[in-house]
């Protein structure tokens, strides 16, 4: 078994959870308590995470939201990756998109520098983006296949084989989409590792994820925004093939769950929440 699906496993197991927290952190929203800080995003992650930790299967950090803090939100995301237990799995999210000694500069960032187990790649330029990490063979790649914003449909559901003219469109079976061509690229970057690749969908349409784990049955999936209400779909589609359970990535509710001096108290009722609500599907 690859290092890094060994790791995500024994997480789910001791934890009893497939929960990943994912650590959004925007300075305005943090807590009142926690503002009179000068740099507050360390504070509160450790609060987070010292509040959640037995609760997670994984933590997830948006690269993003420590950016737009300048330089103290990159030395703080630096410290806050260093708060995590060892045995758990830490995932950064770009998504990143880059090719050649770029792309081994990117990596090199995560797997060293922040000591991230997974990162989360917008696969564009196609394998050039993707073999640069996952020569990191103890490490994993989730590749963006499948979104829920607003104009997704423009490149997702595009049809990547041509019809014939004379095809009577209705009757005739649905051509493959390009979300569907990257799970199956997904499939053969995975055989080829040395590390693991998965993919990274949004909680989407229950036939769209039957669709992707038809199409890569051993790949794990890492899922956000989903709500409590689609954990029946989510679990049945999102699990592979061997039985390991998806990453199901939550924010706001969690981490935000108070702004007042009880807030790493409520981020763990809401973490115990979800961790409870998927630990049935274990």
């Amino acid at each position: 078994m690859k290092p890094f699906l060994a790791k995500l496993i024994r997480s789910q197991h001791k934890h009893r959870s497939c929960l990943c927290i994912r650590m959004d952190i925007l300075v305005a929203h943090t807590p009142l308590p926690i503002q009179v800080y000068d740099e507050p995003m360390l504070p509160f992650a450790r609060a987070i995470i010292e509040a959640t930790q037995d609760l997670v299967c994984a933590y997830q950090f948006n690269v993003a939201y420590y950016l737009a803090e300048g330089a103290a939100g990159m030395v703080a995301l630096e410290r806050i990756t260093r708060l995590v237990p060892d045995e758990i799995p830490i995932i950064l999210d770009g998504p990143f998109c880059a090719v050649g000694a770029t792309a081994d500069a990117y990596a090199r960032c995560a797997f060293e520098q922040l000591r991230a187990d997974a990162v989360t790649i917008f696969p564009y330029p196609g394998s050039d983006a993707v073999r640069p990490f996952l020569k990191h063979a103890d490490r994993a790649v989730f590749i963006l296949t499948r979104t829920t914003n607003e104009h997704a449909w423009e490149l997702q559901d595009l049809e990547i084989e041509p019809r014939l003219a004379t095809e009577d469109r209705p009757q005739s079976a649905p051509m493959p989409r390009l979300y569907e061509k990257l799970a199956l690229l997904a499939n053969r970057w995975h055989a080829e590792g040395p590390a693991v690749c998965g993919l990274e969908v949004d909680a989407v349409p229950s036939q769209d994820l039957a669709h992707l784990r038809a199409r890569s049955p051993h790949l794990p999936f890492l899922i956000n925004g989903a709500q409590m209400t689609m954990l029946n779909n989510i679990m049945r589609y999102g699990r592979t093939q061997d039985g390991l359970a998806p990453l199901i990535s939550v924010s706001h509710e969690v981490i935000y769950a108070s702004r007042r001096e009880d807030f790493a108290e409520q981020a763990r009722v809401a973490a115990t929440h979800w961790a409870e609500a998927t630990r049935t599907y274990l």
